[in-house]
């Protein structure tokens, strides 16, 4: 009886442990959030967005997404919303940027023989187009869908960091094909050779070089199948082979697969910049089915999503701030592979030691949020981004301007990789060379490309030189100040006098009888005229970048006090502010850059240049009119429909000023190592500094109408300043406003 009832008491603790586990973990699993279910991939897909509603990771190699096969601005990333044709999936795609390249590497299933050496110039023409419906089409964090109507096949996409997974459901008993296209270009891509090779059975392997954007573009890839290939048609130029491989510059396939009695044909494919081999070792190693894959994807995003944490009873807010943390790591993308290699536009192969490098560093729209937002989620991808700049500084003695695919493309104005080391540097992120990085900073502003030769020579870029001089000027300015700061830091004082004195350049071009930033011609005294604001001429004859001296003349980030005094004193300031948002918003000239949008009068949220406009208030000691014009941007400016972003997504810039500012804070220079304080969003939000520390920011009574900060709390001691710094948040703590309806014109000014 005893050894009976002990093993029943045994048996018993052992159910109520199992019960009470199972209840734990459901508990658990059930308390769990979700943040994926916020996230809207098309949010961005229409209007000028530019945005992908493919499948990838957080920061991830691969961006596998629908083609429209259209060549148009509106379809930079290969997909707008308005159009229901696609001519299949490629793996590598832009987000948000205003050039289109890429869409490499493009698989597409159907269900019939096609003829492959017709000639087709036009996506009209393409015999493996198909119509889809946006009702059959779904998308979320690292997975997509849509079902093929010409071919009755349901296509679903998913990856890891460095595979790429699809899965093809046919119809029952039908033919199982699947088109591999490495010839078809769109936008800026033009293919220069090609070339497919069925390795075996399983496995299809080959690469494309093409020219665009990316000068010297080249992609492996390794394709594995789940079933074996019944038989194959290859295509060089328009020309049928009978061999096992061809090569040309346009080369396509269609393979044909046996056991028809399964309808699911599975996909993994590899890619790389530097070999088949690279690209075979990309790919993941286990065998994982395609649901799982798809829910890790998922739990990737998740935990990258969970990082911040908004509290609001409004669910479309809810579903703009995710979207919006969700498009701020898409980029940069890994591009090394997993040994490490990847290469440069040189054609040389360099490996990454100890670190991920990345590519796609559209650093002139990057460097003002969406880097600062990363130097508090992510502290180690920014020190990757720093020691792939370095990399790729290497040959040429210059730091990049904009890398795609390890290519300088040397678009936009600036050299912006300085702020970004800066940045890093000063806000005390480890993990690379400063010593390197600054001499990769100094000899940059040293030398004489890009009109920095005039630049030192006048101490500003005369019109009559070099297109965009006003722009081009004011952030060489910014760049000296950002490299200033590293070396007083590093204790070298004569180069931080030197680049001090060369950050006040942007003063010589200031028209005080105009109070604009204006073009100005080599002998010193002589303005370019006549003289409109309003003008806008896109790349030639310009005097700015994608936009006016409306929108331009701000860009002193680093001296607004003493753009302040330029303009006459505070309020001669707030007022110049105050016109620039109430300006009708008719931009004139005959060559108007289409990357002016988003007008709030002549402030123009589409573009990056007006990003940190409405935060200057809180230095003309007006900080309620930010607060004002804050919240009126982030009312305005973002939705929860395809287009709801008004200008290009760059890469995550426009999300990032989006998840800074409803927080209430944005880095109006970030070098700085403070954030201004706007107005926030949200009753509470939650910022996962690291595992142990949070930092909360609270906003009571705050509503579509309390707007104001009436009162603020740090750590329950009175906080009466409109700036926080980055150190105040890595330690943690609680940031609270009250919030009213009514401006309080007291807090957050400076009294002496």
């Amino acid at each position: 009886m005893k050894v009976f009832n002990n093993t029943n008491i045994y048996i018993f603790y052992v159910l109520a442990f199992f019960v009470m586990l199972t209840s734990c973990t459901k508990q658990g699993f059930e308390n769990r959030k979700d943040f994926t279910n916020y996230v809207d991939p098309f949010i961005g897909t229409g209007g000028h967005g530019h945005t992908y509603p493919g499948a990838t990771v957080p920061f991830g190699m691969l961006q596998v997404s629908p083609d429209n096969g259209v060549s148009a601005w509106d379809w930079c990333s290969g997909y707008n919303v308005t159009d229901s044709i696609t001519i299949g999936f490629s793996h590598l795609h832009l987000s948000g940027t205003g050039i289109g390249d890429l869409g490499d590497i493009r698989f597409m299933p159907i269900n019939k023989k096609v003829d492959l050496a017709q000639a087709f110039e036009t996506r009209d023409e393409i015999p493996f187009k198909s119509n889809y419906s946006h009702e059959k089409e779904t998308a979320e964090p690292g997975y997509y869908s849509v079902f093929l109507n010409d071919f009755n096949v349901k296509a679903e996409l998913t990856s890891t960091l460095r595979t790429a997974y699809h899965k093809y459901t046919f119809a029952e008993n039908d033919k199982q094909s699947l088109i591999i296209d490495l010839g078809f270009a769109f936008n800026w891509d033009k293919a220069e050779l090609s070339h497919l090779k069925i390795e075996d059975k399983f496995t299809v392997s080959g690469f494309r070089h093409s020219s665009g954007w990316a000068a010297n573009q080249k992609v492996f890839f390794v394709a594995k199948f789940s079933k074996s290939i019944k038989d194959f048609d290859l295509v060089s130029d328009e020309v049928y082979s009978d061999q096992v491989s061809v090569t040309g510059v346009k080369t396509s396939a269609q393979l044909y697969f046996n056991n028809l009695s399964n309808d699911e044909l599975h996909i993994k494919v590899g890619l790389s910049s530097v070999s088949i081999a690279n690209a075979l070792e990309n790919i993941s190693d286990s065998e994982q089915s395609f649901n799982v894959v798809k829910n890790k994807a998922s739990e990737n995003w998740n935990q990258a999503l969970s990082k911040i944490e908004i509290e609001t009873p409004v669910d479309s807010l809810k579903t703009i701030f995710y979207t919006a943390l969700y498009h701020a790591q898409l980029a940069p993308v890994t591009f090394s592979d997993r040994n490490g290699e990847f290469r440069m536009e040189n054609d040389s192969i360099v490996k990454a030691k100890n670190f991920t490098a990345y590519s796609t560093l559209s650093l002139w729209d990057t460097f003002r949020a969406q880097q600062p937002l990363l130097t508090l989620l992510e502290p180690g991808h920014v020190a990757d981004i720093v020691n792939s700049m370095l990399l790729y500084y290497e040959p040429k003695g210059v730091l990049p301007v904009w890398t795609l695919y390890g290519n300088e493309t040397n678009t936009m104005t600036g050299y912006h990789s300085i702020p970004v080391i800066a940045e890093a540097y000063l806000k005390g992120i480890k993990g690379f060379d400063i010593n390197k990085a600054y001499e990769a900073m100094k000899a940059t502003m040293m030398q004489d490309e890009r009109g920095l030769d005039h630049y030192k020579k006048y101490g500003y870029i005369p019109c009559d030189f070099l297109e965009e001089s006003v722009t081009i000027t004011l952030e060489y300015a910014y760049d000296d100040w950002c490299v200033a700061q590293v070396a007083k830091a590093l204790g070298k004082i004569d180069d931080y006098d030197y680049f001090m004195n060369r950050s006040k350049s942007y003063a010589n071009l200031f028209d005080v009888d105009s109070g604009f930033m204006r073009g100005k011609f080599k002998d010193g005294t002589t303005w370019r005229t006549p003289f409109d604001p309003k003008h806008s001429a896109h790349r030639i004859k310009a005097d700015y970048t994608e936009g006016n001296a409306w929108q331009h003349s701000w860009f002193v980030p680093h001296d607004v006090d003493n753009l302040i005094e330029l303009h006459g004193g505070n309020e001669l300031f707030s007022k110049k502010l105050e016109q620039l948002f109430a300006e009708s918003s008719e931009i004139t000239g005959d060559n108007i850059s289409s990357d002016i949008s988003g007008l709030i009068g002549q402030y123009a949220h589409g573009n990056e240049p007006s990003h940190h406009i409405a935060y200057m208030f809180n230095h003309a000691n007006k900080p309620w009119r930010t607060q004002y014009w804050v919240r009126e941007i982030l009312k305005t400016q973002y939705n929860t429909f395809p287009n709801g972003l008004s200008g290009n997504e760059d890469c995550g810039q426009m999300s990032a000023w989006y998840v800074l500012s409803s927080m209430g804070l944005y880095s109006m220079n970030p070098v700085s190592g403070n954030y201004e304080i706007g107005s926030p969003l949200f009753e509470k939000t939650t910022l996962k500094v690291s595992d142990d520390t949070i930092f909360i920011i609270e906003a009571e009574h705050v509503s579509d109408t309390n707007i104001y900060i009436q009162s603020a709390t740090l750590n329950g001691h009175d906080f009466n300043q409109t700036v926080i710094s980055h150190q105040q948040i890595l330690e943690g703590g609680t940031l609270k406003f009250v919030m009213g309806s009514d401006p309080n014109k007291k807090w957050g000014v400076k009294t002496h």
